[in-house]
């Protein structure tokens, strides 16, 4: 790792690095809030916008709201802020996203993209073509999405959150727009061109997706492979930890 250091006032420092955080399903900016404070006071600049229909943007939430639409959020995050050299690092659902903004961002201003106990999507799959097994017919959360336009947040406890934080997460996690979860992805390889690549595989917790997409990279010499024995939320059990492994990444 090089060296890190504050800038005058608190500032970014010169050899500083751009973060751009995306939050996972039912989350919002605020879950990233210890891993930039620790970033921030290492001398690096950082990103963790809330995506449009959830938490402190919930009030834009309803049926228009799709993947596309979150993809645009931070792809025109880091065109309109003009970010160079982005660690682009998506949690979760956030996994959706983050490929899908290497896709649209500026050519050439993401240089490195870290998934987070997140999907790896292939191209034209939806988040639900890796959760339901191609059967839909039954499920609950499909069945509130069809009829409202939007899905309530699963449980932290469900998640593995550490039992200190559950009670938070709870009360912070909003509804996610379900269209974000069915709309196919549409990839042309961009996210493979960035030049560093990561996936953190959280270990602490009952999951049977994750551990596919970590498969499938942790030999490839084109990525970074971590392991972190926690719950899925790594950001709130783990900060110092995933703080360190994104510096790493970068």
């Amino acid at each position: 790792m090089g060296r890190f250091r504050l800038g005058e006032g608190g500032g970014v420092s010169d050899d500083g690095r751009t973060f751009v955080l995306v939050h996972g399903a039912w989350h919002g900016g605020w879950c990233w809030r210890r891993v930039e404070d620790l970033l921030r006071a290492q001398g690096h600049r950082v990103f963790a916008p809330t995506l449009s229909g959830l938490a402190d943007r919930s009030h834009l939430a309803g049926a228009g709201i799709t993947l596309s639409t979150h993809v645009d959020d931070v792809a025109n995050l880091i065109r309109w802020e003009g970010l160079k050299d982005v660690v682009l690092c998506g949690h979760s659902y956030g996994g959706m996203v983050a490929s899908g903004a290497a896709e649209r961002a500026p050519e050439g201003s993401i240089a490195s993209i870290v998934f987070l106990d997140a999907f790896l999507p292939a191209d034209g799959r939806s988040l639900l073509d890796y959760t339901t097994g191609g059967g839909r017919e039954g499920d609950p959360m499909i069945e509130e999405g069809e009829a409202t336009g939007l899905v309530s947040p699963i449980p932290a406890e469900v998640f593995g959150v550490n039992a200190k934080d559950r009670a938070f997460v709870d009360a912070m996690c909003t509804k996610q727009p379900y269209r974000t979860l069915t709309e196919g992805l549409r990839l042309t390889g961009a996210r493979e061109r960035v030049p560093k690549k990561a996936y953190v595989l959280a270990t602490g917790w009952a999951n049977a997706a994750f551990p596919v997409f970590a498969e499938k990279v942790k030999d490839d010499p084109d990525w970074r492979y971590y392991e972190v024995a926690c719950g899925h939320d790594v950001m709130l059990d783990e900060p110092e930890r995933l703080a360190q492994i994104l510096q790493e990444a970068a």
